[in-house]
């Protein structure tokens, strides 16, 4: 038999999850970790892996030549990757998962921090709490956008609802729909169409107005598939709900893992405020050595 067996490294992480939307955080401060596609899909496997949404690594910016340039105004960068092992630009959820492992872990203390993503730098709020760690974590998540093009349409369960372009700091198409159960269950992906408008895939929220200020929604998240919760697709909801007139202010959107709260500020930007809960920490084998330094 030739070859050489498989080297492996020993890595801290936590588990921890914003509404049932999951992730497992890698802390990599030195950017020591040569984290592969393969090892983001090893580590998601919900039967041989840890199981989760996503991975985050927290790599000091300065240290990452991806998110250097941010470091004069963020200390930490959210490398952040899809179940699938794709790069993610930003996630609402994971962000304010990163950030309360921080805090918990002893890398920042409590208040304010500024995080580098893919999307730009987000500031994140984090309560000055010593006993209470799933309490709330606020984020800015900047103004989305509506760039279009017109006539996007969504599929699902054989029905078929216009929908709109929302960036959010990565793409999503929002339908409203009379009712959640309508799109069925979500287990393949929503066919969008026209096909160019998404060449990189596309997070889909089918959305329910409730009452004034009240939504709720089900997402199809672009490389995981359906999760309970997506803070960015609330926040592109609220962002579509906008554009057909209704008025700013405070949203309460209700996903199937919980509630967020969506402000909506005067320059059009938007806080997001929900929980954020660490369960779990340990160390993981991974089958690829670090780079050396």
């Amino acid at each position: 038999m030739t070859g050489r067996a498989a080297r492996t490294t020993v890595h801290q992480f936590f588990k921890g999850h914003g509404l049932g939307n999951d992730f497992i955080i890698l802390p990599d401060p030195d950017n020591r970790l040569a984290l592969k596609a393969a090892d983001v899909l090893r580590l998601c496997d919900r039967r041989t892996g840890i199981g989760a949404d996503g991975v985050l690594r927290a790599v000091r910016t300065a240290e990452s030549p991806e998110a250097a340039y941010m470091s004069g105004d963020a200390d930490w960068f959210m490398d952040y990757r899809n179940a699938d092992g794709s790069a993610g630009q930003m996630c609402g959820n994971g962000i304010r998962v990163l950030a309360r492992c921080l805090v918990d872990a002893g890398h920042c203390s409590p208040g304010t921090l500024a995080i580098a993503t893919r999307a730009g730098i987000r500031q994140v709020q984090v309560d000055h709490r010593t006993a209470d760690f799933d309490g709330p974590v606020t984020v800015g998540m900047g103004r989305p956008r509506l760039p279009g093009p017109e006539g996007i349409t969504v599929t699902a369960a054989a029905r078929t609802w216009p929908a709109l372009h929302v960036d959010a700091g990565n793409p999503h198409a929002v339908a409203f729909v009379d009712d959640l159960s309508h799109p069925g269950d979500l287990n393949s992906p929503p066919q969008v169409t026209p096909d160019q408008a998404y060449p990189h895939g596309v997070t889909v929220e089918f959305v329910v107005r409730l009452g004034p200020h009240h939504l709720a929604l089900r997402v199809h998240e672009r490389g995981v598939g359906e999760t309970p919760a997506c803070g960015t697709g609330a926040c592109a909801a609220v962002a579509a709900t906008l554009h057909t007139g209704a008025p700013p202010g405070t949203y309460t959107v209700d996903m199937p893992g919980g509630r967020l709260h969506i402000t909506v500020l005067t320059d059009g930007s938007m806080n997001m405020t929900g929980t954020a809960t660490i369960v779990a920490e340990g160390v993981v084998r991974l089958q690829r050595p670090c780079r050396e330094h």
